[in-house]
């Protein structure tokens, strides 16, 4: 440029960073919340349920239903995981329980027939 009129402040160019907004003070942005960790435990035990006598099973079910209840007050995510924790937890216990009773039923009871050769002696009296 060439002169400046008299009275006014010598020209300054714009500070780095362009014209951006200003930086804004207070609360930060909301961050996403994450995925519940019960739902994730619900899913791991439920997957696992049949390794431990079906205790996993039972387990997953009971932290299901505590995640879906989480997911619901908090907005987590989730919600599907914990859904599938409870399916397959419950699919395992009504199995695990149905095989339980079809063994007590059908237990294993050793018969006439074991398939080893009898060795069977005979007595005979004989008058004295």
């Amino acid at each position: 440029m060439t002169e400046q009129p008299p009275g006014y402040p010598p020209y300054r160019p714009p500070p780095p960073g362009g014209y951006g907004y200003p930086p804004q003070y207070g609360y930060p942005p909301p961050q996403s919340p994450g995925t519940n960790a019960m739902a994730i435990a619900s899913l791991v035990c439920s997957l696992f349920g049949w390794v431990c006598l079906f205790i996993g099973a039972l387990l997953g079910v009971i932290f299901g239903f505590v995640a879906l209840s989480q997911i619901k007050r908090t907005g987590q995510r989730g919600r599907g995981m914990a859904i599938a924790g409870i399916v397959i937890g419950t699919v395992l216990l009504v199995l695990g329980i149905a095989l339980w009773t079809l063994a007590a039923i059908f237990r294993h009871t050793p018969s006439m027939d074991s398939g080893e050769p009898a060795i069977a002696q005979t007595v005979v009296l004989q008058p004295v």
